[in-house]
């Protein structure tokens, strides 16, 4: 989610650290995802003074039948890095939806967003990153 691996580790740790302080206090809440939740914004607190991207349009095509072989081609670092650069909530809604972890309703809830923003956005996202991986992986036209 950040693109840099030393600040997501200390992200990672300073998130579980206050997890076991919570821990040892009893103070833990009750959401199931409160640590994910916790994780993502501190990931987003830290980005707020990096140097933001520019809003462009980005090309966009139905996804396809062989999105799945395509993505499977990648590195998952160049998965990681095409995500990282998506702003946010659209980052997080992509992360956590590629991650094959977590459900829609789970996805709601540590993104905070409603169902109808969480929709758009992975649906923009992946008719994007369809392009990008045509661009990447262009097919062969045979004559």
């Amino acid at each position: 989610m950040l693109g840099d691996l030393r600040k997501a580790q200390e992200i990672f740790h300073a998130t579980l650290r206050e997890a076991a302080v919570r821990a040892a206090r009893g103070d833990v809440p009750d959401e199931p995802f409160w640590l994910f939740s916790d994780a993502r914004w501190r990931c987003l607190e830290a980005t707020k003074s990096d140097l933001q991207p520019e809003p462009i349009e980005m090309e966009e095509r139905d996804v396809t039948a062989d999105a799945e072989s395509q993505i499977q081609r990648l590195d998952p670092m160049q998965l990681a890095v095409w995500i990282s650069a998506a702003p946010d909530p659209q980052r997080s809604a992509l992360a956590l939806f590629y991650l094959d972890e977590f459900d829609y309703r789970d996805i709601l809830d540590i993104a905070d967003l409603k169902l109808t923003e969480l929709s758009h956005l992975l649906s923009t996202g992946r008719r994007q990153l369809q392009a990008w991986l045509d661009s990447k992986f262009p097919k062969h036209n045979k004559a």
